[in-house]
Order: C-alpha cells, then structure tokens, then sequence
C-alpha cells in the first residue's frame, strides 16, 4: 500500500511539511496552511516596462538613462543588471548595477533580458 504525501510547502517549497491538527506546517521556513482551503500565492508581482512578469533571478536591461545622487553619471540605458531579487515598496527591485555597486531601481525604468 502505497505512503501517503503530503503536499510541499507552497512558500518555499519543503517537502518535510507536517501535519498539527488540522494545518500543516513547514519547519524550514515556519509557514503554517490548511491544505484544503485555496492556496493563494503571496509572492510579489511586479512588472517590466513591457508588462512581463518579472521574478528573482532575473536578468534586466536599463531602457532609459537613470540619475543616481550623488554620482557624477546616470545608469546609462542598456545597462545589463544581472540576478535581481524583488522586494515591496517604491523602489521594487534591488540589484547590485555594475559600476555603481548595490542600489534599488523601479521596475518601470527595466525591461527583461
């Protein structure tokens, strides 16, 4: 007879979930769920200047020259800002722009690579 399993964990998907009643619960990352209710996906969405879905890891282009304070020069457009990781708020990338080091940029200024 074959074992039962149990789903992996929808947030940072573990497969070692167990069971608490009626939850389940990862003990990688903490997140507690009832398996039969609707899973809805908290990740944040966030979108290029194209309307693509953008996802950590992801590889953009600049698409217009950017001013950064503080710097005698813009982020020029073209630039290749490579394995970004998105976050909430105003500035919803961050990223580390070469020749500039580690900053945020909006994701209306990027488009996919």
């Amino acid at each position: 007879m074959p074992e039962y399993q149990l789903p992996a964990c929808p947030k940072c998907q573990s497969i070692y979930a167990y069971e608490m009643g009626h939850l389940l619960i990862c003990p990688e990352c903490g997140h507690e769920w009832n398996p039969d209710e609707n899973v809805e996906d908290d990740s944040i969405k966030v979108l290029d200047s194209n309307g693509n879905e953008l996802k950590d890891g992801d590889d953009v282009i600049v698409i217009k020259d950017l001013p950064v304070k503080g710097a005698p020069k813009p982020i020029k457009a073209g630039t290749k800002v490579k394995n970004i990781r998105l976050v909430d708020g105003n500035h919803n990338i961050d990223c580390k722009v070469p020749g500039f080091g580690a900053m945020g940029l909006k994701s209306e200024f990027v488009k996919k690579a």
